[in-house]
């Protein structure tokens, strides 16, 4: 029932395109976090690095979710294309970032 529901709110036909498009969110959700890693190892981001700051812990992990949110939009769209669903994905993500407040980049379909 409630599947049912997603299905109309996303324009999903098939119990199989929704079954694939939560595992592009698994598999986004997972491989960003996983590379969020190697990222922060790069620029030297280690949380033992901000203890000695006010609210250390905050910064670290504010400043690691701004690494980690791209990450995850650009994964999204490629893997969501592997599992041959760019059109679903690419219309999630324009509608995330115009609420985050980039809608002017995206022309009016």
């Amino acid at each position: 029932m409630y599947f049912d529901r997603l299905k109309v709110k996303w324009g999903i036909e098939s119990n199989k395109q929704l079954v694939i498009i939560f595992v592009v969110f698994g598999l986004t959700g997972s491989l960003s976090v996983r590379l969020a890693k190697p990222a922060l190892d790069f620029f030297n981001i280690q949380i033992e690095n901000f203890k000695p700051f006010f609210w250390g812990d905050l910064w670290y992990w504010i400043l690691r979710i701004l690494i980690v949110f791209p990450v995850y939009q650009l994964l999204l769209i490629l893997i969501g294309s592997l599992f041959f669903q760019f059109k679903f994905f690419w219309n999630f993500e324009k509608k995330i970032l115009s609420r985050m407040g980039f809608k002017r980049f995206f022309k009016e379909d």
